[in-house]
């Protein structure tokens, strides 16, 4: 018998789990590959904690797996002694099938380990989160999402006491403890009414949002341009049923927007997501409604926000009435652009301001910067970095980070959240769109402008899925094999260097030496090609897939999108 044979039995035959519970394991008895898939090896955790298809079994997202993991950091917190326990936990979840569910589970599990909770009373964007774990000087913080994945899957987040997710140090201590601890017998737990009656566990709620909504509002730079915006400055929001459709719209109707059109049918917060195949403000799809409602409404500009509220999409209305979704890079370009304008007519761009970013997003931001006197600065995928980044300049005074973001939508504008927030970025679109439609413009018109100024750039990813364990094996050897074969050319175009991220050494491939980087310890590859295009590799973080990112540049918008096209043809070559 193989292990997760095993260990499939053992949770088949568990006296812990209930009928229901026992009965969707035995639906799966004659069947070995979902055997397999569930329970061939634990969820890892990832980029910011766990994330997986909802289900029975050790590779699934259930309140047993819930329980588990929190029971890991409860171990954490308890080691930190008697004043980190009672400094406690805030925990959120978004609209998500169970979120709520597994939010009460990890509050009784922290609370039978004596370990104070304040729980949101009900669904809240994920950087309202981070902003309650420092209003409340909490010691850590849990969010139970999934981000944008389809409604199939959950996720745990975790967060630690500067409101960012859990820095490697902690993570791998929480890691750690999980293992030594038996899933059915090794959970301390207490019920979660009765945790509430002894006040360890506190309910928190509108005087968060009030506090949060504040400091939202206060990270706008120059919010007259709303006020003074013409009357016809319009636009729509779908929160695409989750946890915006309250904040977003109030922080817009604060900020001074009039007129504000928030899709009925998407307003209903459910984790189904009946109107939409895929709640991913990344995909044009998932707008169809909002276009429609736009159209009808006459309305110039949509927004909107994933499920948990970090993740913001923006589509715009063509001078011949198409409806064109803007990428991240597009929106975070503008955003950099709007902002280091605004901020030096306002006097308050600071003398050592900076932009934040990945290593994988558009090197349009650094010809802005540089442009500017700003300092541009790159980081690996993920919040968690930049906000190691923020946290050490306001430390050293180095930097005064004025915009962190990423090309998946992800933005970071102000100083009270250290994670992405589509709240705050959502008053800066707006804000940004109302001094465009002042000059009679839209943020297509703003982008082509800015191309004009700094150069055409285009950029795409393309994602190559290796589910299961032979993916896992298949893409530890993939990296392994480009790193001690590097390609000489890539779509036809000789490589002029490699950034090995995971040793910390760059190789210029014309002489063969190396030279050390600033930065290292991540699974990235990235080549320079002689026509100045970057294409990068690396495995995702919370997904079964190698990711490719080909950023390009050209004398024309076309000549950069034909890059980026050839070189998308060229994957398949190295990623097989």
């Amino acid at each position: 018998m193989k292990q997760y044979d095993e260990i499939y039995r053992t949770w088949l035959n568990s006296p812990v789990i209930s009928d229901e519970e026992r009965e969707e394991l035995r639906q799966i008895e004659n069947n070995g590959e979902e055997i397999e898939s569930r329970f061939y090896a634990p969820l890892v955790f990832g980029t910011a904690g766990l994330r997986g298809l909802l289900g029975m079994g050790l590779n699934r997202m259930n309140v047993y797996i819930v329980r588990q993991v929190t029971q890991g950091i409860a171990n954490l917190i308890s080691s930190l002694g008697e004043s980190a326990k009672m400094r406690g936990v805030a925990i959120a979840y978004d609209c998500r099938l169970k979120s709520d569910v597994f939010a009460k589970e990890a509050s009784s599990v922290l609370s039978g380990n004596g370990i104070c909770v304040f729980l949101f009373e009900s669904m809240r964007p994920t950087p309202e989160l981070s902003f309650a774990i420092r209003q409340l000087h909490c010691i850590a913080g849990i969010n139970i999402t999934a981000s944008h994945n389809p409604k199939e899957y959950n996720g745990y987040k975790v967060y630690w006491e500067d409101g960012a997710q859990l820095p490697p140090k902690e993570a791998s201590a929480v890691a750690a403890e999980t293992e030594t601890i038996d899933i059915f017998t090794g959970v301390k737990t207490t019920p979660f009414e009765k945790a509430k009656e002894t006040g360890l566990i506190h309910m928190i709620g509108k005087e968060i949002d009030e506090q949060f909504l504040k400091k939202v509002l206060d990270s706008a730079v120059d919010p007259d341009c709303v006020k003074n915006a013409p009357d016809d400055f319009k636009l729509v929001y779908t929160p695409f049923h989750g946890t915006g459709y309250r904040l977003v719209p109030e922080a817009l109707s604060r900020l001074g927007c009039r007129s504000v059109f928030c899709v009925p049918e998407q307003m209903i917060p459910d984790g189904a997501f009946p109107t939409v195949k895929s709640p991913n403000p990344e995909e044009k799809a998932g707008f169809a409604l909002a276009i429609d409602y736009a159209k009808k409404e006459n309305i110039d500009l949509i927004v909107g926000t994933d499920p948990d509220a970090d993740r913001i999409g923006v589509v715009f209305r063509d001078k011949s009435g198409d409806y064109i979704p803007l990428s991240g890079n597009q929106v975070g370009v503008l955003l950099a652009d709007y902002i280091i304008r605004a901020r030096r007519k306002k006097g308050t761009l600071p003398e050592n301001a900076a932009v934040i970013k990945s290593l994988v997003t558009t090197e349009m931001a650094r010809k802005i910067c540089e442009k500017n006197s700003v300092a541009c600065i790159d980081t690996f995928t993920g919040f968690k970095f930049m906000a190691e980044r923020i946290k050490e300049f306001e430390e050293n005074g180095a930097y005064s980070c004025i915009l962190a973001f990423e090309e998946s939508i992800g933005y970071l504008i102000g100083n009270h959240v250290r994670d992405k927030d589509a709240v705050t970025a959502s008053v800066l679109i707006a804000e940004m769109a109302a001094y465009y439609k002042t000059k009679n413009m839209t943020l297509g018109d703003a982008l082509q402008e800015l191309f004009k100024t700094y150069g055409c750039f285009a950029e795409c990813t393309v994602n190559s899925v290796m589910p299961g364990v032979d993916g896992l094996l298949h893409m530890s050897e993939l990296m392994a094999s480009l790193r001690k074969n590097p390609p000489l050319k890539i779509g036809g175009t000789p490589v002029l260097y490699l950034r090995d991220y995971l040793s910390g050494k760059k190789l210029n491939i014309e002489n063969n030496k190396t030279e050390p980087l600033e930065l290292s310890g991540s699974d990235v590859l990235y080549f320079g090609l002689s026509d100045g295009t970057r294409f990068i590799i690396r495995p995702s973080g919370t997904e079964p897939k190698i990711k490719t990112y080909i950023l390009a540049s050209g004398e024309s918008l076309k000549e950069a999108m034909d890059r980026t096209e050839r070189y998308k043809n060229a994957v398949g070559d190295l990623i097989k």
